[in-house]
């Protein structure tokens, strides 16, 4: 190196050094920092200044982590995310179970929105162009169009003999069960065309419904309902079930309920064998009954109009809703549980808000529908006379033209339901059994714990243990079923007070409405029959007002006092110390 290559260097040396000395911002080499100790062999930094960890809120969430926060959304149950906080309990291992709950449940959210990745089949309409009307599509039409597998779902069965006819489908949509009204029964795979059995009754069959699995099914005859078994041997005769007219299954709670001539509603558990629960509406005969498939509600419709709710373990109707000026005629209520159906004789279908027990919107038919349906993805198909409606988008809106439509000539529609998990409509009528493919009708993807279309032997035996494990008792069928589980936080002091405190409020309310006039009765005699006492015993015995709440707690009181009083002082609370134990038994 040359003496000026030096010079450069050393004048390079002072600047660095200087800048150092007056705190300058210049970099060095990363050795420069780093020295070792006698006892360690790595080197260590220097400097004593730790590293900030950046904290979770500080953190952006990337696109995926939003989009698993959009769709944890539907899948929300109880409390909700902001209130989860508020949550408290009193001691510290209630606390505890709370938040492991709580713990539990935003974990299922959270996978089943991360499990929405691996639904690959989507959901797809009929659209049409232009001028083009998708009513006016034919099956036959469609059958040219589509794969050979949904082309076979197109079929007729002409049984004109028996008829008409209702029919049901499995949970799964695997099996279907139809039943003529002259006593013809039989249940097949309608998918590969293997009939399971059939019998003739030789007596008036008024509606089929299977149970739990396609194992077992029930059928209403002329007097009693009866349960069979998938060969056609008769396994019950459900002799409380008097005259019964329509069947409704309880899934999750094995309960059987019927409704029939007598008018009464009866629930009958499968498993036991004995009657849950007896109600007697007081409307008639009745003709319609439907299962909630959210809460388990059982809906009636009545000859007045009149549509009730109700529980197993309840005398009284949950609800009553007037939903038409003539008899109800047919209902369906969809899964989510939100919205119902109804017809009436009156030529109009009404959808309703559950919820709010609120006509949204309504329809007309030229004929009373004599049978509804709700599709999974929310399709309402009505039968009418010859016809078959399907609308799309009617729950949530008023849908201006139908979606599908077809016109069997010289029949009439007695039944129709949708497939689950499938794109196919099934209906009965007087000349026996046809199918319709509607395309977007059904739910694309499957839950195989809930219902298996695939499912093997093995499977259905296993999936029909657990839910005979996981059976839920007949008082937890509710309007609202997330009231399970729920636990008061308050004290009992505070629920103590707070009642007290209710009924001061409305006490007070009700004196300067002037519906207590205990001021203006007049003692004239001091005997059981004064006026103040015979006006006491006419008033509600089982009305608790603030004056009665003060005088059952003093009356405890004193009676807490007295007994005080009268307890025997043991030997060991006598002598020198006694006194003490008085201060204790005063407190």
């Amino acid at each position: 190196m040359t003496g000026l290559g030096k010079l450069a260097d050393r004048e390079t040396d002072a600047a660095l050094g200087g800048a150092f000395a007056k705190g300058s911002t210049a970099h060095t080499h990363p050795a420069d920092d780093i020295a070792l100790s006698d006892d360690e062999k790595h080197p260590r930094a220097l400097s004593d200044s730790k590293t900030k960890k950046p904290k979770d809120n500080d953190i952006k969430p990337d696109a995926v982590t939003l989009d698993i926060q959009k769709r944890s959304e539907k899948y929300q149950r109880g409390t909700p995310a902001k209130q989860k906080g508020k949550e408290k309990a009193r001691s510290k291992t209630a606390q505890a179970k709370l938040t492991h709950a709580r713990n539990q449940r935003d974990a299922a959210v959270l996978e089943a929105a991360r499990s929405e990745a691996l639904l690959t089949e989507e959901s797809g309409f009929m659209e049409a162009e232009h001028m083009e009307r998708t009513y006016k599509v034919t099956q036959k039409d469609l059958a040219s169009h589509v794969d050979i597998s949904s082309a076979a779902k197109i079929f007729d069965l002409s049984l004109p003999d028996f008829g008409p006819y209702s029919l049901s489908y499995t949970p799964n949509g695997r099996h279907m069960l139809i039943g003529g009204r002259k006593g013809h029964i039989a249940c097949m795979n309608w998918r590969s065309g293997k009939l399971g059995c059939e019998l003739h009754l030789r007596e008036t069959v008024r509606d089929v419904c299977w149970l739990h699995n396609d194992q077992l099914f029930a059928v209403a005859q002329k007097k009693h309902a009866f349960i069979y078994d998938h060969t056609g041997a008769e396994v019950h005769c459900l002799q409380k079930h008097i005259e019964p007219t329509a069947l409704g299954f309880l899934p999750y709670h094995f309960l059987l309920a019927s409704t029939g001539m007598t008018g009464r509603l009866v629930y009958q558990d499968i498993t036991e064998g004995k009657v849950v629960g007896e109600h007697k509406p007081g409307y008639g005969p009745t003709h319609v009954l439907e299962v909630s498939p959210y809460n388990a509600v059982v809906h009636m419709g009545h000859a007045n109009g009149v549509v009730t709710l109700w529980s197993p373990q309840q005398s009284l109707p949950l609800a009553k809703i007037l939903c038409h000026k003539g008899p109800v005629q047919a209902m369906a209520i969809d899964s989510t549980g939100k919205h119902v159906a109804t017809s009436g004789l009156d030529g109009r279908v009404k959808v309703w808000d559950i919820r709010m027990f609120r006509s949204l919107h309504e329809y007309t038919t030229l004929r009373p529908a004599q049978s509804l349906d709700i599709s999974q993805r929310g399709l309402l198909a009505a039968g009418w006379g010859p016809n078959v409606t399907v609308w799309k988008d009617a729950l949530t809106t008023q849908a201006t033209d139908p979606y599908m439509r077809r016109q069997l000539p010289g029949s009439t529609i007695s039944d129709l339901k949708f497939v689950p998990y499938d794109d196919v409509l099934g209906y009965g009528h007087s000349a026996g059994i046809s199918s319709m493919v509607v395309p977007g009708a059904g739910e694309p993807n499957f839950d195989a714990f809930v219902a298996n279309p695939f499912e093997t032997r093995k499977q259905r035996q296993e999936s029909e243990v657990k839910s005979l494990l996981d059976k839920l008792a007949p008082d937890t069928v509710q309007l609202d079923p997330m009231f399970i589980g729920r636990i008061d936080p308050r004290s009992y002091s505070q629920r103590q007070h707070n009642r007290l405190v209710d009924a001061r409020d409305e006490y007070s309310k009700n004196k300067a409405d002037g519906k207590y006039v205990d001021n203006n009765v007049k003692n004239k005699m001091k005997g059981r029959n004064s006026t103040a006492k015979r006006f006491n015993r006419k008033r509600q015995s089982n009305v608790v007002d603030l004056k009665k709440v003060l005088e059952m707690e003093k009356l405890e009181r004193e009676m807490r006092e007295t007994d005080t009083k009268r307890r025997k002082v043991p030997e060991q609370e006598q002598g020198a110390l006694s006194k003490f134990y008085a201060e204790r038994r005063n407190e």
